[in-house]
Order: C-alpha cells, then sequence, then structure tokens
C-alpha cells in the first residue's frame, strides 16, 4: 500500500453517510458509501473494537484487490456509535489465476479469494480463524498481514482523532457539525448545479472489449431542480470478459464528473452527492451482476463511463 498509495480513508455518521474522504482516488468516491450500507446491514450489533473486512463486488465491493474495513466509532458514552471510519485499500494480491487478481477472467472467482463482510475483529478480538483463511488464498501473505493491519492502525487513529474532539468540544457538537458539513456541501453543489443549462441530454461511447469487439456506454443526462441524473438505459449487457462494473464504480464515475464540474472545491460527502441520481439496468455493462467477472471494470470502464458522462454534459 505505501509503495502504489492506492488507498482512500473516510469518516462516516452514526447513520452511515459519508461526512468526509479523500478524493485523490476518484474511483472509491462513490464506491465507499456501499461499503459502509454493506457493512451495516451484515452486523446486527456494533460494539468497541468491531473491524468488517470486505471485497465482494456484490456486497459492497468494487474489484477483489481493493479491501475495504469498517469500524464503529462510539464517542462519549453513546450506546450506538457515532460515527464510523472506513479504509479502502489495493492489496498487491488476493489470489485468483495469476500474480496481481487482475487476470483475464470470466468469472468472478477466477479473480481471487472472495470475502463477503465479515467481522475480522469482534469487540477488538482478532479472527486467527479467518486471518488465516485470508493469508493461506494469497501470493504474499506477509505483505498481505502487514497491510491489513495498516488499514486497521488507520482505523484506530480515526477513532482516537473524533474521541479527542468530543472530549475538547463535546459529542453533540461534533456530530452537529458533521451535519452542518454535509449541509454545506449540499448547498454549495445545489447553487452550482443550478448554473448547468436545463435539459436532457445523450451520448453514447464504445469500449473495446476483445480483438475487434466493442460495447457501447449510453448515457442520458437530465439537468433541472439543482439535481442531475445520469441514466445508462441503452448501454450494452455485461460481457465475458473482466471489464464489468459494478453499480458503486459506475456512480464513482458520474459523482468525479459532478465534482469536477463545479469546481473541485466543495467537500465531499452525503450532502454533494444527494444532487447525483445515477441509474442503470441490471445486468448491464454499468451494472454487472454476479458471477461476472470485474476486475477491469474500475480501471477502464471507469474512465470510458467518465468519457460518456463528459460526452453527455458538454
Amino acid at each position: 500500500i505505501k509503495e502504489r498509495l492506492d488507498f482512500s480513508c473516510a469518516v462516516f455518521d452514526g447513520d452511515g453517510a459519508l461526512v468526509a474522504q479523500a478524493a485523490h482516488i476518484p474511483v472509491h468516491l462513490g464506491a465507499m458509501p456501499a461499503s459502509v450500507d454493506a457493512a451495516r446491514a451484515a452486523v446486527d450489533h456494533w460494539a468497541e473494537g468491531d473491524v468488517v473486512v470486505l471485497n465482494d463486488p456484490y456486497e459492497g465491493g468494487t474489484h477483489l484487490p481493493d479491501v475495504t474495513m469498517v469500524s464503529p466509532v462510539f464517542v462519549g458514552d453513546e450506546a450506538a456509535p457515532s460515527f464510523f471510519v472506513a479504509s479502502r485499500a489495493h492489496h498487491a494480491d488476493v489470489g485468483g489465476m495469476t500474480p496481481g487478481s487482475l487476470p483475464l477472467a470470466t468469472e468472478l472467482v477466477q479473480e481471487g479469494l472472495v470475502i463477503p463482510p465479515v467481522k475480522l475483529y469482534d469487540g477488538g478480538t482478532r479472527s486467527d480463524a479467518l486471518l488465516r483463511t485470508i493469508l493461506r488464498n494469497v501470493r504474499t501473505p506477509e505483505e498481505r498481514r502487514g497491510d491489513l493491519a495498516a488499514q486497521r492502525a488507520a482505523h484506530a487513529v480515526g477513532a482516537e482523532r473524533l474521541q479527542a474532539l468530543a472530549d475538547a468540544h463535546g459529542t453533540d457538537e461534533v456530530t452537529t457539525y458533521a451535519r452542518r458539513l454535509q449541509a454545506y456541501s449540499e448547498r454549495r453543489t445545489r447553487a452550482a448545479l443550478a448554473d448547468w443549462p436545463e435539459g436532457t441530454y445523450t451520448f453514447a461511447d464504445e469500449l473495446e472489449v476483445e480483438d475487434d469487439e466493442t460495447a457501447t456506454i449510453r448515457v442520458t443526462a437530465t439537468v433541472g431542480n439543482d439535481t442531475v441524473t445520469f441514466d445508462f438505459e441503452g448501454t450494452d449487457d455485461a460481457v465475458d470478459g473482466n471489464l464489468n462494473a459494478v453499480l458503486p464504480i459506475t456512480e464513482s464515475a458520474c459523482y468525479y464528473v459532478v465534482q469536477g464540474l463545479t469546481g473541485g472545491e466543495i467537500p465531499v460527502n452525503a450532502g454533494s452527492l444527494a444532487l447525483v441520481s445515477v441509474t442503470a439496468p441490471t445486468g448491464t455493462l454499468v451494472n454487472a451482476e454476479a458471477p461476472h467477472a470485474v476486475a477491469g471494470g474500475n480501471v477502464e470502464t471507469s474512465q470510458r463511463i467518465v468519457d460518456a458522462v463528459l460526452g453527455a454534459l458538454a
């Protein structure tokens, strides 16, 4: 992780809504909230010291090398989490057909170890059985052990700093300002979108999928009422190779375009993202279903989605 710097850290409120996230990896922009949603859906009871790990693209992940962790943060005397912290990092290998876990696969299980949302730490106690299972299925187990430990350490730092803020200013004030930051981002984004010409705009682009074969990505952008909607109706079906993208990747690409076109200075959180809607027919290239392979969806298809969205808004 420290060599490739392909990672993001984020803070979410107690309801799982994004408060702040590093924006230097655009493909993580809309995908991290899906991971937190999946983790919260999988856990009935949160305790201090819990860490959920996942990479399943069809349960909150994107592609398998991107391993996400989610932890609750309890501040003050609150019985429920006041915040969640999350980290996503691209691991150099998570098993599969080829080193690096980005093979020319035709189904997900060929790409590597699939981890649904599950507790790696339960109340601070590590699941050694789960860790052994993960490390036994990768080519560089000691690297993976270190990178997983680094992600957990990042969560500990995030929790400590949130607790320090609560100690200094009070839990109510910290949570109030988190909500105000979300509201501020929504106001700024709404004001920026109000300057966009209202209307409906369609654009289609092609993605080379194999030899001389191409797949069409079609998007219709509807601008109005200080919001923007992207509809990918008309996009081709998922392909047999690994260039399929799950919906959070498509959402990330759309959020990235809007963030760039609104100036790039508005804080990224649930407030700014709430004004952008993304729909795509299930089973298409931009909203694939299991067991389709997806390794290339993050790195190839996401960029072509950006091209199509920019084309629609040009």
